[in-house]
């Protein structure tokens, strides 16, 4: 699975600056039961990777799920606008939807450090998944989203992405001093644990490791990153990904477009949403096991940090998630639940 992704290029998105857009956008007359629709739709992907086919399969389901009727045209991360201007762009009505992910808006967003990923959180995307929908997750997700005029429809939910090292990384002590490539959330977090964090774009990945100008990264999935050549100059991969145990992407969409759609087409987006995220995942357990694979014969060691260490810091990364959530009320409000759930998961006491 190849994610050579645009997403991480999305670190500058500014929500404030687009009031005067949205101000101008005309209310949406309600659409005929009958009638045909036609969205536009930017992913977070470049074209020809993993997991934009999984954006072409998710196409593919809403347009089966409404006889035809509803026709989403998928474009890849920068077709239509510059992937930073995503946000915006659906906001102001060019397009009515996006893939996109959280993490990036949560400077701006508290809320959506919480709905993206959380460092030495949940350890399973199935628990995530309980969060999103048996705890209220997606009804507080759209919370965040509803004064830009945006609707959270729903996650796509993976587990770990790695950290590549070209250092041996053996405890959570042994990231203090380091020099590393975090974003979202993790930047804080691991800020916390002494890594001294650059925000590199994705593509500066290979060459930061290369220069030594970072020690260890995140950058994307296994499959991704062995595709990216990260073998060639990382000679470690830590596990578990402390840093992102699980991710949540999201499919969101102007919220005037989507209130004019009939009930069925908002019943179509949805439900497409969680097979596409549960059918990612499900692959994802392979292509992992198999790139996993392919490092170990390119001469990458393999390091699995102590369950017993990662536990025994979690207390620690939740200060840390408590200051991402500032003074924030729906912020706190989403970290207050992802913590009663993680006390009953037993990951925290």
């Amino acid at each position: 699975m190849k994610i050579d992704i645009s997403r991480r290029s999305l670190l500058q998105l500014t929500v404030g600056g687009v009031a005067a857009v949205a101000a101008t956008r005309l209310a949406t007359p309600a659409i005929a039961q009958d009638s045909k629709v036609s969205w536009r739709i930017q992913s977070l992907w470049d074209g020809g990777t993993t997991p934009q086919q999984y954006e072409e399969m998710f196409v593919r389901k809403v347009a089966e799920k409404t006889g035809g009727a509803f026709e989403l045209k998928l474009f890849s991360a920068g077709q239509i606008v510059p992937p930073a201007q995503s946000f915006d762009a659906v906001r102001g009505g060019a397009f009515q939807m996006m893939k996109t992910f959280d993490g990036y808006t949560a400077g701006k967003i508290p809320a959506h450090a919480f709905t993206s990923t959380i460092p030495f959180g949940y350890k399973k995307s199935e628990d995530y998944a309980a969060w999103f929908y048996d705890r209220g997750g997606i009804e507080m997700a759209r919370e965040s989203y509803a004064p830009a005029g945006l609707h959270y429809i729903a996650p796509t939910i993976y587990d770990q992405e790695p950290i590549h090292s070209k250092v041996e990384i053996r405890t959570i002590a042994d990231f203090n001093g380091k020099k590393g490539r975090f974003t979202g959330l993790a930047s804080t977090v691991m800020g916390a644990f002494g890594v001294a964090v650059t925000p590199l774009p994705t593509a500066e990945v290979y060459s930061g490791l290369d220069k030594g100008l970072i020690d260890i990264a995140d950058r994307g999935d296994l499959q991704a990153n062995l595709d990216a050549g990260l073998a060639e100059v990382a000679k470690y991969i830590i596990l578990p990904g402390v840093h992102q145990p699980t991710t949540a992407t999201s499919y969101v969409a102007n919220k005037a477009a989507f209130d004019a759609l009939p009930d069925d087409f908002k019943t179509a987006l949805a439900d497409a949403a969680k097979e596409i995220s549960d059918a990612y995942q499900a692959n994802k357990t392979k292509t992992d096991e198999s790139a996993l694979a392919a490092f170990k014969e390119q001469g990458v060691t393999v390091i699995e940090l102590d369950d017993a260490d990662v536990a025994a810091n979690r207390a620690r990364a939740v200060e840390a998630w408590r200051s991402a959530a500032k003074e924030d009320e729906l912020a706190n409000k989403i970290l207050d639940s992802q913590i009663a759930q993680m006390k009953e998961l037993g990951l925290l006491t």
